[in-house]
């Protein structure tokens, strides 16, 4: 449950990422945007349509944050790397046999 909230968390994030990026900019910040007719989305309706769609993933947002939140903190028991087992050395091997003798040149 956690697994798919969490992709559903990311999505909204990346969503609401490019509604934003995609409203035009109304006080020319840095001196970019919000010039001239050149927008990909033009008119009142437009903006009106990515105000309210800001509004909604920004709520949604807020929403699975808060409920991941609440679900990361009802595990009653902590869990962390230090307090697992630890593993065991895997079984001593014999030892390797000594190389033959070399071989007689003659």
């Amino acid at each position: 449950m956690e697994t798919v909230l969490l992709v559903v968390h990311v999505m909204i994030a990346v969503f609401l990422i490019g509604v934003v990026l995609l409203q035009r900019s109304e006080g020319g910040a840095l001196g970019m945007g919000g010039g001239g007719q050149g927008g990909v989305m033009t008119g009142r309706g437009a903006a009106n349509l990515l105000t309210r769609t800001t509004a909604v993933l920004a709520a949604a947002f807020f929403g699975t944050s808060i409920v991941l939140a609440i679900m990361s903190g009802s595990h009653n028991t902590p869990t962390s790397i230090l307090d697992q087992p630890a593993m065991t050395a895997p079984a001593a091997q014999d030892a390797p046999a000594e190389p033959a003798a070399p071989l007689s040149t003659q």
